[in-house]
């Protein structure tokens, strides 16, 4: 070999080496020549002229995400910071544009968040903001994809991550919340104890009515063993007057006698001497027959009332 060719080749493999480039996966190459654009590269092994083409830049074809937080006041006047996340990426067809139309392609994004952001919450309270939140990152995201399109950025997506009201704003929310639960929890309470009083009452009506059912039993059948009684002593010679003082008087020994046989008794009962039973007969006796004759002379009165009203 010539001794002239050996520093040729030396050049050469320079050059090459100097020449070759690797790109990476979903990442494109710019490459200018003499400061003008001249081509893009994708993934892989790739040369370029040394000395006179120069590597610009490398592009992320990757999805990218932007988070901007952004403070407005609601319809209702709440200031709230909203924390807005965008989605997007290049174009493989329209990397030039994206590298070449925009300066900063994050304010650019950031701009029209905030503008679209300001021109939808003012129109809402705070209580839509938080239900309608999806209604505004579809905003966001139709306005940005229309807008970035012609840059070469596709909007994949926008959502509304944050909402965060005033730490006041807040604590009034959560008293209001409070105040509701408590509320509808007194309610359940008070509809729970009318559940109770009308049971309550509905079982005491219903204890007092088989009370009383008892009690006409009771007097029932007493009236028929008095009855048994008086003709068991009839049947002897004794008339029933005689027989009803007997019986009295029997139960009214009987009632003492088991009121002595109760040692822890505190009952006194009045009359208690002998005589006491024949006294209690004709008392009972004398009632009964005054209230017969009330009762006819209430009688005759009701039909006089009404033989005048017929005559009028």
């Amino acid at each position: 070999m010539s001794p002239f060719l050996i520093p040729i080749a030396f050049l050469a493999f320079i050059a090459i080496a100097l020449g070759l480039f690797t790109v990476r996966q979903e990442t494109a190459a710019i490459v200018e020549r003499f400061g003008r654009f001249h081509s893009i590269r994708t993934s892989g092994l790739q040369f370029k002229v040394p000395f006179i083409d120069k590597l610009a830049g490398r592009v992320n074809l990757r999805i990218q995400q932007l988070d901007v937080v952004v403070e407005t006041k609601t319809f209702d006047d709440v200031f709230v910071k909203m924390k807005i996340s965008v989605q997007f990426l290049i174009l493989k067809d329209k990397i030039f544009e994206a590298v070449y139309k925009l300066q900063n392609p994050h304010d650019q994004i950031t701009a029209y968040v905030f503008d679209v952001v300001r021109a939808q919450v003012p129109k809402m309270k705070l209580d839509d903001v938080f239900v309608k939140k999806d209604d505004i990152a579809v905003a966001i995201q139709n306005e940005l994809k229309q807008a970035m399109n012609d840059y070469g950025y596709d909007i994949v997506k926008a959502l509304v991550t944050d909402i965060d009201p005033d730490s006041q704003v807040k604590e009034a929310m959560n008293r209001i919340n409070a105040s509701e639960r408590e509320k509808i929890a007194a309610e359940y309470e008070g509809e729970a104890e009318r559940i109770r009083i009308v049971a309550k009452a509905k079982a005491e009506a219903e204890s007092k009515r088989l009370q009383g059912q008892g009690i006409a039993d009771q007097r029932r059948e007493i009236a028929k063993g008095l009855e048994e009684s008086v003709e068991v002593l009839n049947n002897v010679g004794i008339n029933s007057q005689e027989a009803s003082a007997l019986i009295v008087v029997t139960q009214h020994y009987d009632t003492m006698q088991s009121m002595g046989e109760n040692s822890n008794s505190n009952i006194i009962l009045l009359p208690n001497s002998p005589t006491s039973g024949s006294d209690m007969l004709t008392q009972m006796v004398t009632s009964f027959t005054a209230s017969q004759q009330l009762g006819e002379v209430m009688k005759k009165k009701a039909l006089e009332d009404n033989k005048q009203k017929k005559l009028k």
